[in-house]
């Protein structure tokens, strides 16, 4: 087979069949066919866009590109959850421990911040020495053990992904969504889980801005999964301002901590994020069939202390100081320098933006513009005030931290930007638009 050959022919508009999804996924992999080729194949895909069938075919290829995780013999049900990302949106950290309680199996592979985004490995290892490069076999013995481990991609795991992800960029085909359905399918594919829950954010922070697109981006999601015998469900979810109070790495996994132990009061939609989500794993995995008891079930295991003690096992098993659990104000300290975002007039926090709140977080250290830039745990944004709380001139609406001044400055004068303060009380927003099954 020649690359050539394939590249004709879905430039012609023609159905490529498994050998040939097979053959350019094993190229990508190991680089046995040039860039320029890989990269013509993307763009004849983004003019010529895959069907849910041809879609599922490259999603299979590329996670059998490399090596699989095998849970096979574990047989208990096997899930988990993909975000598509947003702002201050660390619902991973609390959830894979919480529905673990619930005698599920939770192998969670998560990704890395970019831009305003953040990532649910760099909130990990805001705990000192948490391990998230993982070989295969103690991912495996911890699931036997534990029923849950977080870490991130091996390079075994779905390589051809990388290539063409990195491709994507260099050529323009970014908005292609067979080309998202894979890249993201493949690697959870790849997990060897039963049920995968797709959360797909719509808003100024989210991937997807409009809600059509993130609905159409859903719909692809849990076709092509099923397609791959995937148990597969999606939910549409609000992400036009920040998702609970946190924003940064440290302070995000001091607030998941403080949720596993039931401080409900601290970040409602965040705390309703979590069990919601939740609640929808435990159903499509099978453990549970009735949304309102799977949510008892889990907030049960808050309120017994079940989930906490888990997260705990898991950050012991993990490399981490389990007493971060106890004490994480100790463990998880916020950058040195701190400016107070204050109200300047009476009225009511009508909006927060998502996407400036993020870049925001980017200036003061807690992101990364590339994968090459260095993270500053302990910066970020804690958030007093949300949308529809009342503030006096002078209330501190949110409390900014960073390590250097001059990056201080700069992420406060962009905060203010995003932040409206308005005479009237804006009407609450719903956090799930809606669910795609």
């Amino acid at each position: 087979m020649r690359m050539i050959d394939v590249i004709i022919k879905k430039r012609n508009g023609k159905t490529l069949n498994a050998e040939e999804f097979d053959f350019v996924a094993q190229a990508a992999a190991k680089g046995t066919v040039p860039d320029y080729q890989l990269s013509a194949f993307l763009m004849a895909c983004f003019l010529n866009p895959l069907s849910d069938k041809e879609t599922a075919l490259l999603t299979k290829a590329m996670a059998h590109s490399g090596a699989r995780l095998d849970f096979s013999e574990i047989k208990i049900p096997k899930v988990d959850k993909h975000s598509t990302g947003g702002v201050g949106d660390g619902v991973s950290l609390p959830l894979a421990p919480l529905v673990a309680c619930a005698g599920v199996a939770v192998p969670m592979m998560s990704g890395r911040g970019l831009g305003h985004t953040g990532g649910t490995l760099d909130k990990l290892e805001s705990i000192k020495n948490f391990e998230i490069r993982i070989p295969a076999k103690l991912i495996h013995r911890q699931i036997q053990k534990l029923g849950v481990c977080m870490f991130g991609q091996t390079k075994d795991l779905a390589p051809a992904d990388r290539k063409l992800y990195s491709l994507r960029d260099a050529t323009g085909t970014v908005e292609s969504r067979p080309l998202i359905v894979a890249s993201i399918l493949s690697k959870k594919y790849a997990e060897g889980v039963d049920s995968l829950l797709m959360d797909v954010k719509y808003g100024s922070g989210a991937f997807m801005q409009k809600l059509e697109d993130s609905k159409k981006l859903a719909k692809s999601l849990v076709n092509t999964a099923k397609l791959l015998g995937l148990n597969c469900r999606a939910l549409i979810t609000y992400m036009d301002q920040p998702l609970g109070r946190a924003v940064g790495n440290a302070n995000e996994m001091y607030q998941a901590i403080e949720i596993l132990k039931g401080n409900k009061a601290l970040a409602p939609d965040y705390y309703e994020a979590v069990i919601e989500t939740g609640a929808h794993m435990l159903v499509i995995s099978g453990r549970e069939k009735d949304l309102k008891k799977a949510r008892q079930l889990l907030e049960g295991f808050i309120a017994d202390g079940s989930a906490l003690k888990k997260f705990r096992e898991m950050v012991k098993w993990q490399g981490g100081n389990p007493a971060v659990v106890d004490t994480p104000e100790k463990f998880l300290k916020n950058a040195k320098l701190q400016l107070d975002f204050k109200a300047d007039k009476k009225g009511y926090v009508g909006f927060i933006d998502a996407k400036l709140t993020g870049r925001a977080g980017v200036l003061l250290g807690a992101g990364r513009n590339t994968m090459e830039d260095p993270i500053d745990y302990g910066a970020g944004i804690w958030l007093h005030k949300k949308a529809g709380d009342a503030v006096k001139k002078g209330d501190v609406i949110a409390t900014l931290y960073a390590s250097d001044k001059k990056r201080l400055e700069a992420g406060a004068e962009l905060f203010a930007q995003g932040v409206k303060i308005t005479a009237a009380k804006p009407k609450p927003y719903k956090l799930v638009n809606s669910i795609i099954k």
